[in-house]
């Protein structure tokens, strides 16, 4: 059982705890030690990654998963999460399904991209075209909500107003709800701007115990009426070295992973919060966080836990994402 929201996306009953597809719709990623998790390198060919993403999916679906989000950008992440959903039979009445537009995938299926890079932004009104019809194409009426990937002041999208006008147009033409990604010092003030322009149903965010900054900005939006999707919340593993962490999961008896996700989930902004597990055992692992979170809502002595951990592990925003920015594809 544990923490679900009694309506997400207009899905019912949805537990805090998504599947994101970020690591697993293409052979590379900043996550650490992800040779250990899938295979070396050189042995992630589409059909293995494929394969892997199905076996993850069942498992996320089997467990009681109802939120699922790709993007554009993750590799082939919409065409394997479509081919999952037509192999399984599922329909939108199944699952809630999130994708997002705004970066092309250029690494051509490669992780070692010679210094490349693996993704490039653009946040045009013909991009945006394009892409709405290539999530469209693979997703179809599955998705329920659809994403600005990492919307920020230099990209000037929240000031584009021929785009915010598509993005309307295009919720009243399929009745999907519109969210904006973000990342970087500035999510709290982005955010802040995008609930002023009152086109956004929901905004996905990075927050974790390293990296806070962002939650009085998305308790704004909670409040505001909007959904709040938490992205990275191991910090795409950093959290999880983290001494304090080590030591508050092992006095609790629980997995430090799971406690990382329950730390969010137990935000008052009460997010979904993704899990972007690639292996089976690292999901049943996350899937604890539920109950985690029960206990950190309603425990005292758990609830005094957290607020250590919250106190000693935050960083400053300038330092944590200086340091995201040198984690390296792998």
């Amino acid at each position: 059982e544990g923490s679900t929201l009694a309506d997400f996306l207009g899905f019912p009953r949805v537990p805090q705890l998504g599947l994101g597809l970020a690591a697993l719709g293409r052979p590379g990623y900043i996550n650490l030690g992800r040779d250990g998790d899938i295979a070396t390198a050189d042995a992630r060919p589409v059909e293995v990654m494929r394969a892997r993403a199905h076996e993850v999916l069942d498992a996320a679906h089997a467990a009681g998963v109802r939120y699922f989000d790709c993007a554009r950008s993750y590799g082939r992440s919409e065409e394997f999460l479509s081919a999952w959903l037509t192999d399984r039979g599922l329909t939108r009445d199944d699952l809630a399904v999130g994708s997002k537009w705004g970066y092309r995938y250029v690494a051509d299926w490669r992780v070692d991209t010679g210094g490349e890079p693996h993704e490039v932004k653009d946040h045009s009104l013909v991009h945006f075209l394009s892409q709405k019809v290539e999530s469209l194409e693979f997703l179809g009426d599955h998705i329920r909500l659809y994403q600005i990937h990492s919307a920020t002041f230099a990209s000037g999208v929240l000031e584009n107003h021929e785009v915010l006008d598509a993005l309307v147009k295009m919720r009243e033409e399929t009745g999907v709800r519109l969210g904006l990604s973000l990342s970087g010092v500035e999510q709290g003030e982005t955010l802040r701007k995008a609930i002023a322009t009152g086109v956004f149903d929901s905004v996905q965010a990075t927050w974790n115990l390293l990296e806070q900054s962002a939650g009085p900005a998305l308790e704004e939006a909670s409040k505001a009426g909007m959904q709040v999707i938490v992205k990275e919340a191991m910090a795409n593993g950093r959290v999880l070295r983290h001494p304090a962490l080590i030591v508050v999961a092992s006095d609790l008896g629980v997995p430090a992973d799971a406690l990382a996700l329950a730390a969010a989930m137990a935000q008052p902004f009460r997010a979904v919060v993704l899990s972007g597990a690639v292996t089976t055992a690292q999901l049943e692992s996350n899937m604890q966080s539920l109950a985690v979170a029960e206990m950190l809502k309603s425990t005292e002595n758990c609830a005094a836990a957290l607020q250590r951990l919250l106190a000693e592990m935050r960083m400053d925003p300038e330092a944590y994402w200086k340091e995201r920015s040198q984690m390296s594809w792998n």
